[in-house]
């Protein structure tokens, strides 16, 4: 697995590729959904597989959701927004990595405070196959 150095995007020095990638899904929540998560956390699952966890994210007004019991009106808003960004997700994985993104993978678990999973599946260096950004709605 590769070991990766960045910028952070404040411009406040070096940091481990995987935190400038949480940074960008912390970035990513607050202009998608208003605010971002309470933690969040990017690991290396495989050779060719990143998944950024991102606690505590739900908005007070999906907050309201749940306590009305409307898990499954949520959960389909949310992939709704995930999906229509698909771009804004991949961009930042294939810039920090070097890598193509083969396939996004967003889930969100409703019962506890909204802990989301955004999984990117990586071709191999120097893959010519097409990015999953070239995919994605337009």
């Amino acid at each position: 697995m590769a070991d990766l150095e960045t910028n952070r995007g404040d411009g406040n020095g070096p940091v481990g590729g995987l935190a400038a990638i949480s940074d960008e899904m912390v970035r990513l929540y607050k202009e998608q959904f208003g605010r971002g998560p309470n933690r969040v956390r990017t690991y290396w699952c495989s050779d060719d597989m990143i998944t950024t966890v991102l606690e505590e994210t739900l908005t007070p007004a999906e907050r309201n959701l749940v306590a009305m019991g409307e898990h499954q009106r949520l959960r389909d808003t949310r992939m709704f927004f995930q999906y229509a960004t698909v771009r804004e997700f991949c961009e930042p994985v294939e810039r920090v990595t070097g890598r193509k993104v083969k396939a996004f993978i967003s889930g969100i678990d409703t019962a506890v405070e909204g802990l989301a999973i955004e999984t990117f599946v990586l071709y191999p260096e120097g893959s010519q196959e097409p990015s999953r950004i070239e995919h994605a709605e337009p």
